[in-house]
């Protein structure tokens, strides 16, 4: 993590491409830096309601239209998640914040605090994870709603997301890029285990390409709890095809061979005796 006695002057000189979200975050981004803004309670807590809503009626809705819809956030999916948080304003509360939305709404919080946590922790400088860096408070400009808002710090801007990164490689029927980039990202999670970290939610699309090395984007998932990494390999010892588990389906599914040989490496490296050797070593 560097200070700086300013923002970045690419920050503040035009608004900021909106670049993704999740539950708890937007993302703006300008030519190298990202920023992130915090959503409200009642944000998070619509967002939740209505995935869980759109789950309940996904059977019925076409496969390529559901596809399209979840790939990345749309206008509409925005939309329809500015009347959901609209309605739970003037709804009463009891009536929608039921157990499932309250401890999901829970659980997203604690886990993303405590993973940025442990990534700003153990993480700051080891190449893991996209460099930081910190300056005075600075009001940035964003297209879109809310416009404006303040910030104190900047990620460094990913190339893309391995997913994207594999995705290209899958493309151009580029069989060396695609090994490369998979062995890449298996590395990354041989090295995080060594700082006695575990990332429960290795989705591909949480991770992205700087230059030639692979890095953390999300660290919501992190944890240095044994309990919570056994879990996680409980669910890995029933997994038939990792790559599917990793979103990696649509990339691979043109290379059964490259996904069979993925799915064994995997399977070899992601289980409960490799991982405890990687803990031990690292004295977590």
């Amino acid at each position: 993590m560097s200070a700086l006695a300013s923002a970045p002057d690419e920050l503040t000189a035009r608004p900021l491409e909106r670049l993704g979200e999740g539950i708890g975050k937007v993302v703006y981004a300008s030519e190298h830096w990202v920023v992130k803004r915090e959503r409200s309670p009642l944000g998070m807590a619509s967002l939740i309601v209505l995935w869980r809503s759109l789950k309940r009626v996904e059977p019925w809705i076409p496969k390529q239209w559901w596809q399209r819809m979840t790939a990345r956030p749309t206008k509409r999916l925005r939309l329809m998640h500015l009347f959901t948080q609209a309605a739970l304003a003037v709804i009463p509360r009891r009536l929608w914040y039921k157990a499932p939305v309250r401890n999901q709404w829970w659980t997203w919080v604690t886990r993303d605090r405590r993973g940025e946590s442990l990534a700003r922790r153990e993480l700051d400088g080891s190449g893991l994870i996209p460099e930081r860096i910190e300056f005075p408070p600075t009001r940035v400009r964003v297209k879109g709603w809310p416009l404006w808002f303040t910030v104190d710090e900047a990620d460094e801007r990913v190339d893309c997301t391995l997913y994207d990164r594999l995705e290209e490689a899958a493309r151009r029927r580029d069989t060396r890029a695609i090994d490369l980039w998979l062995g890449r990202f298996l590395e990354l999670r041989l090295r995080g285990w060594t700082y006695g970290l575990f990332s429960v939610d290795p989705h591909s699309k949480n991770f992205g390409v700087i230059g030639d090395r692979v890095v953390l984007l999300d660290p919501g998932g992190l944890t240095d709890r044994w309990d919570d990494v056994e879990k996680r390999l409980d669910l890995e010892d029933v997994v038939a095809q990792p790559h599917i588990q990793l979103g990696l389906g649509p990339v691979l599914g043109s290379f059964p061979e490259i996904a069979a040989g993925f799915d064994a490496r995997w399977r070899e490296v992601v289980n409960r005796d490799a991982v405890r050797r990687q803990w031990q070593a690292a004295g977590a």
